[in-house]
C-alpha cells in the first residue's frame, strides 16, 4: 500500500504460510479498498508491497481456533494464523464486511474506492475519489427518497382513485358530504406526495449536476497533469539523445582520422557500417583500450570491422542450459537438458547471468557454399503469399478461375458512447460480454481464423526442403505471418454460435482448403483443420483466457496448433503468443503481440524459439520486432531469424562460433526474406483495414452448410452497413441459443432424474480423441464434410440461426 491510500479497514500482524521450509512467517498485513496486502514490516508499506489478494469473488473460511484461509478462485490463495482466536475473528469480521463492500461497489459501478493495479498507475488524488464516493452515497440517498415518493405517490393515487370510484357509485346523498371530505383529504395527501417528488427531483438534478461540474474540473486536472507528464517525458527523451550524439561525437573525436566513422548507439545491438582504409588492427585495439567504456567489446566489434563488412544482433536464449556440443565443444548445461527449453528477457531471479548470444551476420555474398541457403529457400526472398491480385484469374489449364470480390462495403459512420458500455463488461470473460457490432468487423472468428493460411506459400515451399532445421525456420516465419494484420486489425470478430461452422476451399488458386467448427461454448472452442495441394496438413484447436481490465484487454491463447509434412513425416506443433488491445476506453486502440513461442518438431527432435518483444516506451528496440533461433536434436545452433511480426521476416544459417570475453558469438551467412507481408491495399481503413483475402472469407456461396458463417444474418446485416437491425439479430441469436442451452439442461436434469444416460453435446464435423503427439484431448476432423457437400447431404447440421 502506497502512503496516499486511505485509512485502510484493519492492520495488523498476523504469520503467513510460506513454505515447508520455513512455515509461517510474521508479516505486517493491510486491509483496504477491497484488498488485503501484506508486508515484511510496517516500515515496507512506503516502498515494497509483497502480495495482494482481491476480496472480490474470494473465498474466505476457518480452519481451527487460529487458523483462516483466504482464496480467489485457484489463483491466489493466503493460508493466515492468527494470535489468538478473538484477533482471527476480529480479521474474519472485517474481511467479510469488506468483500461484501467491495461486491456492492462492482454492482453498482462504483470504482473509485476500489483500488486495482491499474488504478494504482494513475494520479488521482485521494481528495478527488473521496468527493467522488461522497458524491455517489449523497445520490444514493436522493434516489432512495425518490424511489419512497414513488411509493407514497403510488398508494395515495390508488386510494384516491378508489374514493373517486365510490363517490360516483354513490345512490344515498346522505353519505356525499362524508365521501366529498374522504376525497379532499386523499387528494390532499396525493398533493403532498407530489410535491415531495418534485423537491426530491429537484435536489437530484442539483447534486448531480454540482458532481457533474465537479467531476469535470477533476478530469480536466488529471489531462493537464498528463500533458504535463508527457511533456517532461518528450523533454527526457531529447535530453537523452542530445546526451547520446554528444558521446558518439567525443569517441569520434578521441579516436585517429582513420578510424573515425559511426559508432554503436545503443546497446546491446552494435551495426558496423564502414570499412576504413586499411587500419592496423593493433593501433585498433591501442585506442580502444584509451577511450572505450568496454575494453573488451569495443575491442571485438573493432576487429570485426576490420575484417569485413557485418551487422551485429542479439538473441535471447537461456544460456544456463546452452547447448550440448556444438562447433567449439562448448558445453554450459546440464545433463538432461537443451537449448531452447526456456527462452526468457532475462536470466532467472538471482542468478545473474547474462543470457543473450552475439549474432555476426555476414552481409557479403562470398559466403562458402556449403553454409548458403538451398535454391528453394532462396527463391523465397521477397516471399508474397498467392492471394489474387485481380477478381478473375487464369488457372494453369487456361480455363478462368472463379470471379472473387476485392473489397467489402465502407464501414458506416456510427456514433456510440463507448463507457455506458464498457463499465458494465469489466472483469467479465471476452466470450460472455453482449457486445454490439459497433466494436466488431463483419466477419466471424472462424473466418478471422483462416486468415493464418494468407501466407500458406511459405508451406509449399518448405515441402520441397529437406533439411529439417531449414524448414523449421520456414515453419517459424509462417506462424510470424499469421499476426501481420493484427497491427492495424483491432475489431473484435463475431462469437460463432455453437455447431457454426466455416468452409474455405481455396485449392483452385491458394492450394489449400479449411473446415472451423465451434465444437464448444462454455469454454469457446474452435477447432480447424486445413489441408494443403502440395503435401501438407495442419490442424488446431483454439480457445482463449480473455480479461478486461478497463484500459486494456488481455488475450491468452491456450490450443495447440499442429502441422505435418506428408512426405518427409515432420510433424511441428506450437502454441500462439498472447495480444493485449491497449486505450480501450480513451484514445486510439492499438495491438501488440508479445511472449515466447517453442515450435517443436516430435520427429526430429529440432526446436525454434521465437521471442515477440514487448513493446515499451523507453525501449531502444524497434516496435514489434521478432528474435529467435533453431536448434537441432543435439542442441547446436543452426539459424538465427530475425524480423517484426508486421512486416518481414529474415533467416540466417549459423557458419561458425567462438567465445569472446566468456560469451558464445556465433557468426552467420548472408540474411534471406522467409517471409514479407503484401502491401496494404490502398483505403483499405474505409472498410475496417480488410485485406484481400478477408474481403474474400464472408462472400456468399452456394452449396455451404446450412450452419455456415456466410448465412450468419447479422454478421451479413453489418456488412451491409444495417447495423441497427444486426444488433437486433444479433441478440435474437445469441437468445435462440440460450434457449436451446437451457433446454438441453433441463432434459439432461430429467434423464438424471430417471437414471437415464444424457448424451453431451457432439460436434457435427470433429470427434474429440486423445492425441498421439501430446497426450491432451483434441478434436479430430473425421473427413466427412466434403462428402457430404458432393451429395449435399446437410441433415446432421443443427439449426442455429
Amino acid at each position: 500500500m502506497s502512503d496516499k491510500q486511505a485509512d485502510p479497514d484493519m492492520k495488523g500482524w498476523l504469520y503467513k504460510w510460506t513454505n515447508y521450509l520455513k512455515g509461517y512467517q510474521k508479516r505486517w498485513f493491510v486491509l483496504s479498498n477491497g484488498l488485503l496486502s501484506y508486508y515484511r514490516s510496517q516500515a515496507e508499506m512506503l516502498h515494497t508491497c509483497r502480495g495482494t489478494i482481491s476480496l472480490h469473488g474470494a473465498v474466505i473460511h476457518t480452519e481451527d481456533s487460529c487458523n483462516f484461509v483466504i482464496s480467489n478462485g485457484g489463483t491466489q490463495t493466503f493460508h493466515l494464523k492468527a494470535s489468538s482466536e478473538v484477533e482471527r475473528q476480529k480479521w474474519v469480521t472485517a474481511l467479510e464486511l469488506a468483500k461484501a463492500k467491495a461486491i456492492r461497489q462492482l454492482e453498482s459501478g462504483d470504482f473509485s474506492s476500489t483500488t486495482t493495479e491499474d488504478e494504482d498507475e494513475e494520479d488521482v488524488s485521494e481528495s478527488g475519489r473521496d468527493d467522488v464516493s461522497n458524491t455517489l452515497k449523497v445520490l444514493t440517498a436522493k434516489l432512495e427518497d425518490l424511489r419512497t415518493c414513488h411509493d407514497l405517490i403510488m398508494k395515495h393515487g390508488a386510494a384516491l382513485q378508489k374514493s373517486l370510484a365510490e363517490l360516483e357509485a354513490l345512490d344515498n346523498t346522505q353519505d356525499l358530504t362524508a365521501k366529498i371530505k374522504t376525497v379532499n383529504e386523499r387528494a390532499t395527501l396525493f398533493r403532498i406526495s407530489s410535491n415531495a417528488m418534485i423537491n426530491a427531483c429537484n435536489d437530484y438534478v442539483d447534486v448531480s449536476g454540482t458532481a457533474g461540474r465537479k467531476w469535470q474540473r477533476l478530469l480536466q486536472h488529471e489531462r493537464d497533469q498528463r500533458l504535463r507528464l508527457e511533456d517532461m517525458v518528450e523533454q527526457l527523451a531529447r535530453q537523452h539523445s542530445h546526451l547520446e550524439q554528444e558521446a558518439k561525437e567525443q569517441m569520434n573525436q578521441a579516436m585517429p582520422p582513420g578510424l573515425q566513422g559511426p559508432v554503436p548507439s545503443s546497446a546491446p545491438v552494435a551495426v558496423n557500417e564502414y570499412r576504413p582504409p586499411d587500419p592496423n588492427p593493433e593501433q585498433v585495439k591501442e585506442v580502444l583500450s584509451g577511450h572505450s567504456h568496454s575494453e573488451d567489446e569495443e575491442e571485438n566489434e573493432f576487429e570485426d570491422a576490420v575484417e569485413e563488412l557485418a551487422e551485429n544482433f542479439i538473441v535471447h536464449v537461456n544460456t544456463s542450459q546452452a547447448h550440448r556440443r556444438s562447433n567449439s565443444n562448448v558445453s554450459q548445461a546440464s545433463e538432461g537438458h537443451g537449448v531452447g527449453d526456456t527462452v526468457s528477457a532475462s536470466s532467472s531471479e538471482g542468478d545473474g547471468q547474462d543470457n543473450t548470444v552475439q549474432v555476426i551476420m555476414r552481409k557479403d555474398n562470398n559466403t562458402d557454399s556449403s553454409y548458403s541457403l538451398s535454391d528453394e529457400m532462396a527463391s523465397l526472398n521477397g516471399s508474397q503469399a498467392t492471394t489474387p491480385t485481380d477478381g478473375v484469374v487464369a488457372q494453369a489449364n487456361g480455363r478462368p478461375k472463379r470471379q472473387r470480390r476485392i473489397r467489402v462495403p465502407d464501414k458506416p459512420n456510427y456514433p456510440i458512447n463507448l463507457w455506458s458500455i464498457m463499465k458494465n463488461c469489466i472483469g467479465k470473460e471476452l466470450s460472455k460480454i453482449p457486445m454490439p457490432v459497433n466494436f466488431s468487423e463483419p466477419l466471424s472468428f472462424l473466418q478471422r481464423l483462416t486468415e493464418d493460411f494468407e501466407y500458406s506459400d511459405i508451406l509449399d515451399r518448405a515441402v520441397q526442403i529437406e533439411d529439417s532445421c531449414e524448414q523449421l525456420s520456414l515453419v517459424a516465419a509462417f506462424t510470424v505471418s499469421s499476426y501481420a494484420t493484427t497491427a492495424v486489425r483491432t475489431a473484435k470478430p463475431f462469437n460463432p454460435l455453437l455447431g457454426e461452422t466455416y468452409e474455405c476451399d481455396r485449392t483452385d488458386d491458394l492450394g489449400w482448403r479449411a473446415l472451423n467448427e465451434q465444437v464448444s461454448h462454455h469454454p469457446p472452442i474452435v477447432a480447424q483443420y486445413v489441408e494443403g495441394t502440395s503435401g501438407w496438413h495442419s490442424w488446431q484447436e483454439f480457445s482463449m483466457s480473455s480479461k478486461f481490465r478497463g484500459k486494456y484487454l488481455q488475450i491468452i491463447p491456450l490450443g495447440i496448433a499442429h502441422l505435418k509434412f506428408l512426405a518427409s513425416g515432420n510433424h511441428y506443433t506450437w502454441r500462439k503468443v498472447s495480444t493485449t488491445v491497449h486505450n480501450m476506453i480513451v484514445g486510439k486502440l492499438w495491438l501488440d503481440n508479445h511472449g515466447e513461442m517453442e515450435i517443436v518438431n516430435h520427429k526430429t527432435g529440432d526446436k525454434c524459439c521465437l521471442k515477440f518483444i514487448p513493446y515499451s516506451y523507453f525501449s531502444r528496440e524497434i516496435p514489434k520486432k521478432v528474435t529467435g533461433y533453431v536448434v537441432d536434436s543435439e542442441g547446436t545452433f543452426k539459424w538465427f531469424i530475425t524480423g517484426t511480426w508486421d512486416e518481414k521476416i529474415e533467416a540466417c544459417r549459423v557458419t561458425s562460433q567462438s567465445m569472446r570475453a566468456g560469451k558464445p558469438v556465433y557468426e552467420t551467412g548472408p540474411p534471406k526474406v522467409l517471409w514479407k507481408r503484401n502491401p496494404i491495399v490502398p483505403d483499405s481503413e474505409k472498410y475496417y483495414n480488410f485485406t484481400k483475402l478477408a474481403c474474400q472469407l464472408n462472400e456468399p456461396e452456394e452449396n455451404v452448410s446450412p450452419t455456415d458463417s456466410r448465412h450468419r444474418p447479422d454478421q451479413r446485416l453489418m456488412e451491409e452497413g444495417m447495423w441497427d437491425e444486426a444488433n437486433a439479430e444479433k441478440l435474437r441469436l445469441e437468445e435462440k441459443q440460450r434457449a436451446t442451452r437451457r433446454r438441453r439442461e433441463a432434459e439432461a436434469e430429467q434423464a438424471a432424474t430417471e437414471g437415464r444416460e444424457y448424451p453431451p453435446y457432439c460436434p457435427t464435423w470433429f470427434v474429440k480423441e486423445t492425441d498421439d503427439v501430446t497426450g491432451a484431448l483434441i478434436f479430430r476432423f473425421t473427413h466427412e464434410y466434403w462428402d457430404c457437400k458432393e451429395k449435399q447431404e446437410w441433415s446432421r447440421c443443427p439449426d442455429i440461426f
